[in-house]
Order: structure tokens, then sequence, then C-alpha cells
């Protein structure tokens, strides 16, 4: 019975050492794929209302590009990045460009759209125009997110 017992440990090890290799989706990806796709960014996007005030505060990023940078595998990213697709079909506001990419946990992806940002911490979200950065909200805004990602506009 031992030796039973030690030679299926054995046999599983390879299959536990394979599980740890899977590498997170990295890429770009549509707010649609990520919503069907990953059940704690659509479990957290039903479970967020926005405020009127969030939502009126997002009419100031009309016409501007907004890239959104983010780990499917980031606890911070499962809080924010929902709450960022429910503001923005709420308030319907027509942005310039919207880009949501995935990074592995490298913080890394293969077009090296995070290396050109510079990315550190997901979630990061920057708010451009003409391709000038204007706001920068890093893991966790320090008011809502509406908030902070209209901050000086």
């Amino acid at each position: 019975m031992l030796k039973k017992l030690i030679l299926l440990c054995a046999l599983s090890l390879p299959l536990a050492a394979c599980a740890d290799d899977v590498a997170p989706f990295s890429g770009e990806i549509s707010t649609q794929a990520l919503l069907s796709d990953y059940d704690k960014f659509n479990e957290q996007y039903n479970a967020f209302t926005p405020t009127e005030q969030d939502i009126a505060l997002m009419q100031k990023l009309e016409g501007k590009e907004l890239i959104v940078l983010f780990g499917t595998w980031c606890h911070d990213s499962h809080r924010e990045v929902p709450k960022l697709i429910k503001l923005l079909d709420a308030s319907k506001v027509q942005l310039a460009s919207i880009d949501f990419v995935a990074v592995g946990y490298n913080k890394r992806d293969d077009a090296g759209i995070a290396e050109a940002f510079d990315l550190q911490y997901t979630p990061t979200f920057i708010v451009k125009q003409n391709g000038k950065e204007l706001v920068r909200v890093i893991e966790k805004p320090t008011g809502t997110l509406a908030q902070d990602l209209t901050q000086g506009l």
C-alpha cells in the first residue's frame, strides 16, 4: 500500500509542476472577452453600481485616449477594471480610443505596450490626448476611480 502511495505521489509531481507554469493571458483584450472569459471580472462588474456624480465626471474623458494595463491574475485589477468598464457603459462617454492590455506575472506583454508605458503596478490607467499623457492612476484610486481619472481635466 505504501509503495502504491509513493508511486502515485511521484506520478503526480509532473502534473503539479505543469500547473504552476501556466502563464496568464497577456495581450490586448476586448471588454466583452474579459467579462465573458474571466468570472472575477464579470462578478465585480455586476456588483458595482456607480454614483450619478461619478457617471457625470466620466464626461470629462470625452475625446480622450485611455490605456488600461492590468493582470487577469491581479486582485487589484479584478476590483478596479470592472469598475472602469461599468463607468464607461453607464456614462456612454465617447473616447477617442481605449486599449485593454493584459500583462503576465512579469508585467509585460508581447507587443511591448506595458514596457513602453513603464508599467510598475497593476492595474494602471493612463488618460492621454494627442499623444500626451494627462492622468495616470496606479493600482487603486485615492478617491473614486472616476474622480482620479478626471482629476485636473
